[in-house]
């Protein structure tokens, strides 16, 4: 037997792999951070034996409930990505399975490569719908890229859409793709009607650095991007210092972070409840938006989510809070299990890529709902 994590997203460091039926492991910290959480592995010379990956250090993970009620992911072409057993005792989390094959990769969920981003967008680059622009570099010297869908014109609503803060919530890269392929379809009438009212601002990975290190939340140098929306820096997070810049160049009137959550099995969206500012035009549109993104997708929910911040509390260092107080914006995070989503329950596939995939076109529908009214 053989486990190996030096590859693109890869984390995984091996106490003793001696033996299959107990192989001792240890989850790698994010890069000059004590986050946690995010896993990808080969094990190589597997067939048909009892293994089981023991990661010993799961109980001081980040996000510990986000161990119960969860199975991790495996693969053995990297495409289809199934759910093994897995179960959370003492501290430690353990994936059992019976390889089928000589290799077989595990994830904590389905993994999003930096070369099929670059395969996507290439893609998204063959539609005269779309334009790209590198807004800068990150400190790992990626670029960080932006697509501009849709032209820019005089009472156009100015719609922004952000994915992967966090780089272990490869979710948001998958979300990505449903948007973003109903967006360039040119026979989709709801895609020509948003069009015809906004022009959209896609970065569909903020956070490039910390994905391909293997990290859960932070960028190369530490910084988690979800919080340094109040002051970025060029030094600790170019990644929002150069997002946040942008938006100031084109105004925004609507925004929506896309992201995964760990301890929830559900689809669900933060609102920007907290700021001060909050006007009743911000909570009508989120509850229209709420209303049309129920209907285009009953994976998603409003029942279950995080507690809402007291009037005044809102934290403005994150991008949802932010950029509504700052551009009075209709701006939401969205967030997507690890889990499965426990009102649609899928023994196999639990929350998958092609279920990111769908709801990121039901999240268009749900934003023409809303788009005419976005501006006074």
């Amino acid at each position: 037997m053989h486990i190996d994590a030096n590859f693109d997203s890869g984390n995984i460091e091996v106490i003793d792999a001696s033996n299959p039926t107990a192989v001792r492991l240890t989850i790698r910290k994010d890069s000059n951070a004590d986050f946690f959480q995010w896993f990808h592995f080969r094990a190589s010379g597997v067939w048909n034996l009892d293994c089981a990956y023991r990661i010993e250090n799961a109980g001081k993970a980040s996000y510990t409930s986000g161990w119960e009620g969860y199975n991790a992911v495996a693969s053995y072409d990297r495409v289809d990505w199934f759910r093994v057993p897995t179960d959370y005792q003492d501290g430690v989390l353990t994936i059992r399975h019976k390889a089928e094959r000589d290799s077989v990769y595990y994830a904590y969920f389905a993994p999003y490569s930096a070369e099929r981003q670059r395969d996507y967008l290439a893609r998204c680059l063959a539609s005269p719908r779309v334009r790209h622009e590198v807004l800068g570099q990150t400190i790992d010297s990626a670029d960080l890229d932006l697509l501009i869908v849709g032209a820019p014109g005089e009472g156009k609503r100015v719609c922004w859409t952000i994915g992967r803060q966090h780089p272990g919530e490869s979710q948001a890269s998958w979300w990505m793709e449903g948007f973003l392929d109903r967006l360039t379809d040119e026979a989709d009438p709801v895609a020509r009607a948003v069009l015809d009212a906004a022009v959209l601002y896609v970065v569909p990975h903020m956070n490039p650095d910390g994905a391909i290190r293997g990290n859960l939340r932070a960028n190369a140098v530490g910084a988690n991007l979800n919080r340094e929306w109040a002051e970025p820096s060029m030094e600790n997070s170019p990644e929002v210092f150069l997002t946040r810049a942008r938006m100031r160049e084109t105004g925004v009137d609507f925004c929506l972070d896309v992201h995964g959550d760990e301890g929830l099995p559900y689809v669900f969206i933060a609102g920007s409840d907290g700021i001060p500012s909050l006007t009743e035009r911000q909570i009508a549109l989120r509850a229209t938006y709420d209303e049309a993104l129920l209907r285009a997708n009953p994976d998603y929910q409003t029942e279950h989510g995080y507690p809402k911040a007291p009037p005044g509390k809102g934290n403005l260092s994150m991008c949802t809070a932010h950029v509504a107080e700052y551009f009075g914006a209709l701006a939401m995070t969205l967030e997507m299990p690890f889990k499965d989503n426990a009102d649609a329950a899928d023994a196999r596939n639990g929350w998958s890529p092609d279920r990111c995939r769908r709801l990121g076109g039901g999240c268009l529908d749900a934003l023409y709902a809303v788009a005419g009214d976005l501006r006074n």
